[in-house]
């Protein structure tokens, strides 16, 4: 077989073009064929809106969401030809894309070979001699296969397999196919010993959290100083937002959650003074890196808004001193086995960083298949930028080591889990992934999310999704690549809108975010993997399962051993909040997320204010203000009701909760959330600090507000440094409030 990275970058991108005439035509198509033909590749034909209403999707959009599957259905003839087609791809393989089973099953696997000719089925193990697959018993008509009479042998895989990546091996009459055979724990079983002694930790944006020593962006250092801090505390984890690289070269997304690869990692977050070679350097370039430390460090004293080109620019030049400085013999054979050990998609990711530090993203290289990643013109830029590409390997071998160290640092302090990671929804469409992965995305389209109460227009995340079948069909070996390689040095992962491993909403290229729809997924497959690598790390699995979503995901996770999460505020029970005790035990319980204001904000009625300043209300500002404070009565009246907060009330309706009674209202919410079942408790930094401004408010550009731009601040907006947390008074208390409530 060719190495999984080869193969999925080789494999065909033909598709139907989702253009005009497929939309225009669509009048003519009977719409009970092109319904049959969604519904057999996966596409939703209709979705329940957020107001509970049912609504249709529009033919057109079918037809485009089916063209970018490399299904042409814009007359009636190509949809009969489509369904024909579905019926007999399957029996054009020998063996299926690619099986993933639960452990201790036994699936049954089809292969596919002129009619009355025999076949063999051999796995072959990650590790361990091959293992013969026993035919069965089972007739199945044959079929007639553009004029070959086909038969279909049935094997069963062979019981006791060990978890891992296989491979499933036929033959018959000279002719062999493999394919990937993973097997998958029935359920993840890192998180059962949190069942027994809960935990808690910290949850922050990494690049707002800076020290005294940062280059005026939070770092790998800084990461493991916040974990070996809160970890003495009793803090079992610390979590932070997706780590993933961004574009090479300034200018950088602000947006963590939308980056240019979800495998690789910011080399932005590197400590360059923690580089052993940095100890080595002569004089002179020493004397340079000092210069370009001193002239960023000044930003640390910025509580407005962190400046990551800057910051960025004056860490490339001193990371390209450092990459020159002589290594010693140990330390080149690290880096060698670690590009050995990352492989093709290493080699990629790095092609792609050095071809875009001079070509801007909107080039025509990136979209011209004759430049397409395997091309000769893209091996020949291989050989000529070898060295820049060696650079990129570089720092990725650098930012492997620096968050092995956080880990270390993490698991030294006491923590259980250590740092947990969060995996972004998808990649920006002018990616690292986009380019290199093309083969594996879908054409023409991208992720968002339909209507909903607060983004009326639908939701364009300007992000390319999986293909359902292409993935598959490279074995799934992008997705396990991915996973492996953010769980190297991790104890957990969130996972972004967990709910797209079952189903996406797609938007094609023209239509607005509304005009859009839903694809599904092998959940079982993708659900598997995700156990299976997280499995392999140690590592427990959050998934964000906020938002719509059918009734039975939940239930469905929890049985995989996924932890769900609990956001305080979005807990209720009809009218009223959640009571405590009714909480999902396999959960994260919160008080807050990255996308809400923090809670002091949030109980002083900020994030009203903000969105009435920028012209995000549907209402008047008072509307909202009265509403929002009857949410705070409901909630101050079950913290009353506990015992948690003295028997008074809330000051003047317009005033919120402030001062002193906010600071004891923080502590007790989450005194509260540790009366819920929940396996994990998250603390977000902001709320112990007494942090106001929200990190990311939707709906609106960086024109308007400066998302994911704010530096970690105390409540009047001073910059709070790692170094001020021993002895910040707030700090300690909220973590000791935590710690005593969940463990006394």
């Amino acid at each position: 077989m060719k190495a999984p990275d080869q193969q999925y970058a080789q494999l065909s991108e033909t598709a139907a073009s989702p253009g005009d005439g497929a939309a225009a035509g669509h009048a003519q198509v009977d719409k009970e064929l092109l319904l049959r033909l969604a519904d057999v590749h996966g596409v939703g034909t209709s979705f329940h809106g957020w107001d509970g209403l049912p609504y249709s999707v529009a033919p057109g959009t079918l037809i485009k969401v089916l063209g970018a599957l490399g299904v042409r259905a814009d007359t009636n003839e190509l949809i009969e030809a489509a369904l024909a087609e579905a019926e007999l791809a399957p029996w054009r393989r020998m063996l299926p894309p690619a099986v993933v089973l639960q452990q201790g099953e036994t699936p049954l696997v089809p292969v596919h070979v002129p009619d009355g000719a025999t076949a063999r089925v051999t796995v072959l193990p990650e590790a361990g001699e091959p293992v013969e697959a026993v035919q069965q018993d089972v007739w199945v008509p044959p079929q007639d296969v553009d004029g070959v009479p086909t038969g279909r042998a049935t094997f069963a895989v062979p019981t006791g397999l060990p978890l891992g990546w296989h491979t499933l091996h036929a033959e018959s009459d000279g002719v062999t196919a493999e394919c990937a055979l993973v097997v998958v724990p029935a359920r993840l079983t890192t998180a059962d010993s949190l069942v027994e002694r809960r935990g808690w930790g910290l949850a922050t944006q990494l690049y707002s959290v800076r020290s005294k020593r940062s280059w005026g962006i939070g770092d790998f250092a800084d990461l493991a100083d916040l974990a070996t801090l809160s970890g003495e505390r009793g803090a079992d984890y610390v979590l932070v937002n997706p780590l993933h690289a961004a574009e090479p070269v300034p200018p950088v997304q602000p947006s963590p959650y939308s980056p240019s690869t979800r495998r690789f990692f910011n080399p932005l977050y590197i400590r360059v003074e923690a580089i052993p070679e940095f100890a080595y350097l002569k004089p002179r370039k020493r004397a340079t890196i000092d210069r370009l430390q001193e002239q960023v460090q000044s930003l640390n004293a910025d509580g407005e808004r962190l400046d990551r080109n800057t910051v960025f620019a004056a860490k490339l030049q001193a990371l390209e001193l450092l990459y020159h400085a002589r290594r010693s013999l140990a330390r080149q054979a690290a880096f060698d086995d670690f590009c050995r050990s990352s492989g093709p998609g290493l080699d990629d990711f790095a092609l792609w960083s050095a071809i875009r530090e001079d070509l801007a993203p909107e080039d025509p290289l990136w979209m011209d298949p004759d430049c397409a990643l395997g091309s000769p013109e893209a091996e020949a830029l291989r050989e000529k930028l070898a060295h820049r590409i060696d650079f990129h390997r570089w720092l990725q071998w650098i930012c492997d080591e620096q968050l092995d160290d956080a880990q270390q640092a993490a698991r030294r302090a006491g923590m259980r889990l250590g740092v947990v990671h969060d995996l972004a929804v998808g990649v920006d469409l002018s990616s690292a992934d986009a380019w290199t992965l093309r083969g594996v995305l879908a054409p023409g389209i991208s992720v968002g999310a339909p209507p909903d109460m607060y983004n009326q227009q639908g939701q364009d995340w300007n992000q390319p999704p999986w293909h359902p079948a292409r993935l598959a069909e490279a074995g799934y070996a992008p997705f396990r690549n991915m996973l492996s390689t953010v769980l190297r040095h991790a104890g957990g992962i969130r996972v972004d809108h967990i709910l797209g491993l079952f189903r996406l909403w797609w938007v094609p290229a023209g239509n607005s975010p509304r005009d859009g729809a839903y694809v599904t997924y092998d959940h079982d497959a993708l659900i598997g993997i995700l156990a299976l690598e997280a499995q392999r790390a140690g590592a427990v699995v959050i998934g964000e399962d906020l938002g719509t979503f059918e009734p039975w995901v939940r239930d469905y996770l929890a049985a995989r051993g996924i932890l769900g999460t609990s956001i305080l505020w979005f807990e209720n029970d009809g009218d009223s909040p959640l009571p405590p005790e009714r909480y999902r035990t396999q959960a994260l319980a919160s008080v807050n997320t990255h996308d809400l204001p923090p809670t002091a904000g949030y109980l002083a009625g900020d994030h009203v204010a903000l969105r009435s300043r920028l012209g995000l209300l549907e209402r008047s500002e008072a509307e909202e203000r009265a509403e929002h404070v009857a949410t705070l009565e409901k909630m101050m009246g079950l913290l009353r009701e506990r015992g948690l907060l003295p028997e008074r009330g809330l000051p003047a309706a317009g005033a919120g909760i402030q001062g002193d009674d906010e600071e004891r209202t923080i502590e007790a919410l989450h005194r509260l959330l540790a009366q819920t079942p929940s396996v994990l408790l998250g603390v977000a930094l902001v709320d112990a600090v007494g942090e106001r401004r929200v990190q990311n408010q939707p709906g609106t550009t960086e024109a308007l507000y400066p998302n994911w731009q704010v530096p970690l601040g105390d409540p009047a907006g001073k910059p709070v440094f790692i170094d001020d947390l021993p002895g910040n008074a707030r700090f300690n208390s909220l973590l000791a409030a935590v710690s005593e409530s969940l463990h006394g």
